[in-house]
């Protein structure tokens, strides 16, 4: 990130937006458009390639069992492309954070520790935790935070009470190791200067609680227009048939249009946040005016980079928005106060606030609470700001959770928006369109094992490719309901894929399309049903908001997670898999790869459960014989 940074923005001195906030426009104007743009076309560009390696990857048939032989030199590739773009999204001013993918490159390398180590589930989750441990411990040069954010990010989503005891441990021996090499290279400092503040009295702290519903507030709209950008850069590319280029170019554009007015949204470092923490206490820092405009340029400017695509996290843009909103509200009710007691010099400075501030947009934003009163404890070790900023923190937090709104970001990963991760198709948020009827494939018996606990920390980190098959049966739009039936029973499938003449996918022909057309024709003789032709039996669309849309469908390189929750959403037995991409936009979603089963996840976690209890149940046994041994 630095070196692109300094080549990209050669001649510009370290202090960045605030020496840009002081040339002449017509001087620099050029600069501040063309680096994000540029920067969004080579993200552009590498989404492109990743697209292209996912489409080779299935086909190359390996599966997690012959990946754990070697190392999967292709399943490498991915995270290294990714933080390249990440990379590439910093260095060129794009308003996104390091954080983010440096919490990706550590839980990417404990994967492939994971792979290449012996057979071994019960490490998996201790080494992905002390992945991103080290990530964030070099990030912000804090260590106990570090530790914190794993147990909320990656420990306690997936309910891992019964990790092993080592978990901690190495958990701490991460941060340690990530933060002492962090400080040798680059230098025993935090990530940014505190600043001298006071602390007046406890009188003060029903601002704070004031503060830390502000800060609520912000982080629901923040939250809410990352989620509009990204659907709206959705519909575009699927409306006009864009080019992967085009959406994080287009974000990039718009930041640099933002960037024309307020520099500061920029990416540069801590920079920006040194200069927001000491307003009033230097000549070039904001004013209380400026800070409320650019905060809300901020948001705007963090929420077209995500959700067009470009890679980066969200923790060093809600520090910054945190800091601005904190800063404007003390120094607000210092003016206030003041003109309604003067002589009462009751209220801190806007330095105390803006810290608070930080800690709380970034527990609002990235759910983590703890994480964010650690954190702010470490780099100002300062006991007084504790009380202060639990109390803003909780109702941080507790504002989204009034306005029922599901936080998508990336420390959860439960939902990666971010092009070419994880996805399903149509409709990845999995909600309830009125009425399943018509969504019904089949209906899903049994899955009281996959909505396990454990299920899903066995399922965490496994695509579709690795549980779907590539034996499916397909039948053309013309054939007759006699003859697709004979065919399901001769080759004994569940259900038949509907192809077009250039062999895409209409839809899916299972038993219950079958049923429900001979009890519907009930009245009509039953050969004139068996004649008629599958296109008009088959389940070959859904509406969605009031559109028609296709079936629903899913990558080789989304989520099994993901998927078995869709699947269990709208209580269906299969889905069909598809390649990404395509010669035109009426291909893309529609090239068969495969068709995922349900009880193929349930036949996959059935094994790994019963190896996983017989293991227990064997350590059990030998330390019970150790006990007795050793009275």
């Amino acid at each position: 990130v630095h070196v692109i940074h300094e080549w990209a923005w050669a001649g510009t001195p370290n202090e960045g937006a605030a020496w840009l906030r002081l040339q002449r426009l017509a001087d620099t104007w050029h600069r501040i458009l063309l680096i994000p743009v540029t920067g969004g076309v080579i993200v552009g560009m590498m989404h492109g390639l990743l697209e292209i390696l996912e489409q080779i990857k299935p086909s190359s048939g390996s599966s997690k069992s012959s990946q754990r032989q070697g190392f999967d030199v292709l399943g490498g590739v991915f995270p290294t492309i990714k933080a390249i773009q990440a990379a590439v999204t910093l260095g060129t001013g794009c308003s996104l954070g390091p954080e983010g993918p440096s919490v990706d490159i550590g839980k990417s390398c404990a994967n492939g520790c994971y792979l290449m180590m012996e057979n071994n589930r019960e490490r998996k989750i201790a080494l992905i935790a002390a992945g991103a441990a080290a990530g964030i411990s070099s990030g912000f040069n804090a260590a106990v935070a570090g530790c914190f954010f794993a147990i909320e990010t990656v420990l306690r989503p997936l309910q891992a009470e019964n990790s092993p005891p080592f978990t901690t441990a190495m958990i701490i021996l991460a941060s340690v190791i990530s933060s002492t090499v962090s400080n040798e290279l680059l230098g025993n400092k935090s990530a940014f200067t505190v600043p001298s503040y006071d602390l007046k009295s406890a009188a003060e702290l029903p601002l704070y609680l004031i503060l830390g519903m502000l800060c609520g507030v912000v982080s629901v709209v923040f939250t809410r227009l990352v989620f509009w950008y990204t659907k709206f850069f959705e519909f575009i590319k699927e409306k006009y048939g864009l080019p992967d280029v085009v959406c994080p170019a287009l974000g990039g554009l718009g930041v640099g249009i933002i960037a024309l007015k307020y520099p500061g949204i920029l990416y540069w470092g801590f920079t920006n946040v040194d200069e927001i923490l000491h307003t009033g206490k230097t000549a070039s820092a904001p004013g209380i005016w400026l800070l409320a405009q650019l905060a809300a340029a901020k948001v705007v400017a963090t929420a077209l980079c995500k959700g067009s695509g470009l890679v980066g996290g969200l923790y060093a843009p809600s520090l910054m928005i945190g800091a601005a909103v904190g800063a404007v509200f003390g120094g607000s009710a210092a003016k206030l106060i003041n003109s309604a007691l003067p002589g009462n010099a009751a209220v801190a400075q806007p330095q105390a606030y803006a810290l608070v501030g930080m800690a709380a947009t970034l527990a609002s934003v990235c759910s983590v609470p703890l994480t964010s009163v650690l954190l702010l404890f470490e780099l100002t070790k300062d006991y007084r700001i504790l009380l202060p900023l639990m109390g803003a923190v909780g109702l941080a937090i507790w504002v989204p959770s009034v306005t029922n709104l599901g936080n998508e970001t990336e420390p959860h990963g439960a939902r990666k928006t971010t092009r070419g991760y994880s996805s399903v198709s149509l409709l990845d948020d999995a909600q309830d369109t009125g009425g399943g009827e018509h969504l019904e494939l089949s209906v899903v018996n049994d899955a009281n094992i996959l909505r396990s606990a454990d299920g899903d920390v066995l399922l965490d980190g496994l695509k579709v490719s690795d549980a779907m098959s590539s034996n499916y049966l397909k039948v053309g739009l013309e054939t007759t309901l006699r003859d697709a039936m004979k065919f399901m029973r001769e080759y004994r499938h569940k259900c038949a894929l509907v192809v077009d003449d250039k062999n895409l996918l209409e839809g899916i022909l299972t038993s219950g399309d079958i049923e429900r057309c001979l009890s519907k024709d009930s009245g009509k003789v039953l050969q004139d049903v068996y004649a008629c032709p599958v296109y008009s039996v088959c389940t070959r669309g859904i509406s969605y908001r009031g559109l028609e849309r296709g079936v629903l469908t899913c990558f080789p390189d989304t989520d099994l997670v993901t998927a078995k929750d869709l699947m269990e959403a709208k209580d269906i037995k299969q889905l069909p898999v598809v390649m990404r991409g395509g010669d035109s936009l009426e291909e893309r979603r529609r090239k068969i790869v495969a068709v995922l089963h349900y009880e193929s996840v349930s036949n996959y976690l059935r094994k790994e459960l019963t190896y996983q209890r017989s293991h227990q149940q064997g350590e059990a046994g030998h330390h019970e014989e150790m006990i007795v041994n050793g009275h």
